[in-house]
């Protein structure tokens, strides 16, 4: 394995998706209305302790916000639990942004061809590729985590009266799950990318990734289960698991000579 040669194709792929508004606007605007917008709408909601009607909405929680009076405990639940899923598919969606350009992008700007006579193995060219597309949305991924560190304990400030974000489940959120979904959406979304003509096309195939994660935000909603440190610990396991799973697919089955006669 060629490090040089792996850390070259990383390196240009991250100056084209830079330069590329199409695929660079989401990495940003949704982190932000997201880790922004969402803290700022629920401290300009008013008396939100008050709101009766959130009561039956935290049912599933009702354990996890023991230790939250009136006042704090939907607070807490709408800027601790209901944000995870969004966090999610934040991290999954702008994964899968960067992907998408991997190899239909190259298509679209007729670069495919000098891409695939570079003296690189099929293994290095897909791990460019995917490092690529994984170091990116990684950074945003747990940039977000920091910058929703600050607007979530300012937004909670005048009910809670102290720094009480992150907790032990958003720790494990962002270490340990957010790393899995953005892996499963880049070697998912590389490995699409490969086979579709254009970005566009490539991009409309990531509601195949997107769909179960918002699946799995409907599941507090229902009461079929809530998030916890736990819960989330397993969750990314199984990310993890099937992150494998596809990698080592991808591993196997990738060949340049198949992008050579789709040109």
């Amino acid at each position: 394995m060629n490090g040089n040669a792996v850390q070259a194709i990383a390196r240009k792929d991250l100056k084209v998706v830079i330069r590329n508004k199409t695929v660079s606007i989401p990495l940003i605007v949704m982190p932000v209305v997201i880790l922004v917008g969402l803290p700022v709408a629920t401290a300009l909601m008013p008396k939100i302790g008050d709101m009766g009607d959130m009561q039956s909405l935290m049912g599933p929680l009702q354990a996890l916000l023991a230790g939250y009076d009136e006042a704090q405990g939907p607070v807490v639940y709408l800027l601790a639990f209901m944000v995870v899923p969004f966090y999610l598919l934040m991290s999954v969606t702008v994964s899968i942004a960067g992907a998408s350009d991997s190899f239909a992008g190259e298509k679209e700007r007729k670069t495919l061809e000098a891409l695939l006579y570079t003296p690189t193995t099929d293994g290095e060219l897909l791990l460019g590729k995917l490092l690529s597309a994984w170091l990116p949305s990684l950074g945003i991924a747990w940039g977000g985590f920091l910058l929703y560190i600050v607007t979530a304990n300012l937004a909670a400030w005048p009910v809670m009266g102290r720094l009480w974000f992150p907790t032990t489940m958003w720790l494990v959120l962002a270490l340990w799950v957010a790393p899995a979904v953005t892996g499963l959406g880049v070697v998912a979304m590389v490995l699409i990318s490969s086979r579709a003509r254009t970005f566009q096309a490539a991009y409309s195939l990531g509601a195949m990734v997107i769909v179960p994660i918002l699946l799995l935000g409907v599941l507090p909603l229902s009461g079929v289960m809530a998030f916890s440190a736990w819960v989330l610990a397993l969750l990314g396991l199984l990310f993890w698991a099937i992150d494998a799973v596809l990698l080592w697919l991808g591993w196997h089955s990738f060949r340049r000579t198949k992008l050579a006669l789709e040109m």
